[in-house]
């Protein structure tokens, strides 16, 4: 390595590290205040709280990784500009392509960890991060109620309106969904209102209902019981529910009960994942078919039947009245409305399934993608920044870093429109992943040339000149 190229990448460093630590700094910060509620008021020791800030960092780096190789590029090579460094070098006969071919090389191999980072540090750290959440839940779940939202509590899922009280311990609008044995929510009690009593001496907590209502989804064996929804429903002036939390008393920090979200996997677990979530949807609109054949008749038709056989009906709807009597017609209709009804609501149930399937699908299609975006980020960001900073010729703290997070921001929120809109399908996830990139990738160009060619950001004699030489002719005329 010659003597220019250790200097340009050792100056490179002395301001790369710094602002990286600086900036995760920075997040890490907006992360402890994002979920302060949950670390507040629970007598966590302080282990568990290095462990909290140590699993929430890798998944900073997305963010601050491109931000920092964006920065220091475009100060790094805005101080060489300013300070005529480059000036001396060209009148060595050194381009700026060639003061940027060892900052290339390293940027390159930092677009390598970065894939290799987000593909197996991040998503440990994730599926940590988020089982330690979990249990520091389960600490003091009297706090977890929080308004407007589910709460798992116990044996139970509770939605509350509002807390009020000395100790939040008066509810208001109170809905519970009761876990059974078998799968589903087949009790549902709402209430006006509601009032927690506890004791510390003790693992019950007593929640106290008052003027509400206690529904029970009755199970049938019989299909056709089962379609008409039976379910029993009792009205209460006050209802006591003692919840049991004898299991929360003493939790295990370290256990891993969740592993499955879209950013706890690698790119072999993501791809099995997509793989089984597409046989899913494909399987499930397949056997609908199957459903709706079946429901209609199709499957019993004489396939066989020759067209020219069947006599030509020029009504559009079978007239059933010349063909049986009253009894029979109405067990007729009864019949066709309720197949219909059947086939629709299947229908209906499939779709909205299908739609959190496929919203769940994107997102493990963009988390695939995302992992190689990263790394190539960080190169295109380094050749939008470096060749930048040489043409505004200004280092050090001020405008570099103001053009710098403008250029970043926009970066950044070209992702999150796209991938807001590849969640709800509204854009493929490959290009919900990929269109900040896409985006960025022709002002890397761009900058690169002009500013090998010496040139500003914007030539503004291209649009001048023009207009100076109609008035010239003009003037001349006259």
């Amino acid at each position: 390595m010659k003597i220019l190229d250790r200097y340009i990448l050792t100056t490179f460093l002395k301001t790369f590290f710094p602002l990286f630590i600086i900036i995760m700094f920075i997040l890490l910060l907006q992360t402890i205040w994002l979920f302060i509620s949950e670390l507040a008021g629970k007598d966590l020791d302080f282990s568990v709280i290095i462990k909290f800030l140590t699993f929430a960092t890798p998944r900073l780096i997305p963010m601050v990784l491109p931000l920092t190789v964006l920065l220091t590029s475009i100060m790094i090579f805005g101080s060489f500009a300013e300070n005529y460094e480059f000036a001396a070098m060209k009148s060595s006969g050194i381009s700026l392509q060639r003061a940027m071919r060892t900052l290339s090389v390293f940027i390159f191999f930092v677009g390598i960890g970065a894939f290799f980072f987000s593909n197996t540090v991040i998503p440990s750290s994730e599926k940590k991060f988020i089982n330690l959440r979990k249990n520091i839940v389960k600490v003091k779940p009297a706090m977890v109620i929080t308004p407007n939202q589910f709460n798992d509590l116990g044996d139970i899922n509770i939605k509350v309106s509002e807390k009020y009280g000395d100790n939040d311990q008066f509810l208001k609008d109170v809905i519970i969904h009761k876990r059974a044995a078998r799968p589903g929510n087949f009790t549902v009690i709402k209430a006006i209102d509601g009032e927690l009593q506890g004791s510390v001496n003790s693992d019950l907590i007593t929640l106290i209902l008052n003027d509400g209502n206690y529904y029970d989804e009755i199970q049938q064996r019989s299909p056709q019981r089962r379609n008409k929804l039976p379910f029993a429903k009792t009205h209460f002036k006050k209802y006591i529910l003692n919840i049991d939390l004898s299991s929360l008393g003493s939790v295990d920090m370290d256990a891993q009960q969740y592993s499955k979200g879209y950013n706890m996997l690698n790119v072999n677990g993501l791809k099995n994942e997509i793989d089984t979530l597409s046989m899913q949807v494909n399987e499930e609109i397949k056997t609908l078919g199957v459903e709706i054949d079946r429901r209609i008749g199709f499957e019993g038709l004489n396939k066989n039947m020759k067209i020219d056989s069947i006599q030509d009906i020029r009504k559009d709807t079978l007239d059933i009245m010349d063909h049986f009597d009253a009894k029979k017609k109405i067990q007729i209709y009864v019949s066709a409305i309720s197949n219909t009804e059947g086939v629709v609501r299947k229908i209906n149930t499939l779709n909205e399934r299908n739609v959190r399937t496929k919203r769940a699908l994107n997102k493990y299609e963009m988390s695939l993608h995302n992992k190689y975006a990263l790394g190539i980020a960080c190169i295109i960001l380094f050749f939008v920044g470096a060749p930048l900073g040489a043409i505004i010729r200004k280092g050090g703290m001020g405008l570099p870093i103001v053009i710098g997070v403008v250029l970043f921001l926009t970066y950044h929120f070209i992702g999150i429109f796209a991938k807001n809109s590849a969640e709800e399908g509204g854009i493929p996830p490959f290009l919900g992943s990929w269109l900040s990139t896409f985006v960025i990738f022709p002002l890397s160009i761009y900058l690169t040339l002009r500013a090998t060619a010496d040139r500003g950001i914007f030539s503004f004699d291209n649009f001048v000149q023009p207009i100076r030489d109609f008035f010239a002719k003009r003037s001349s005329k006259i």
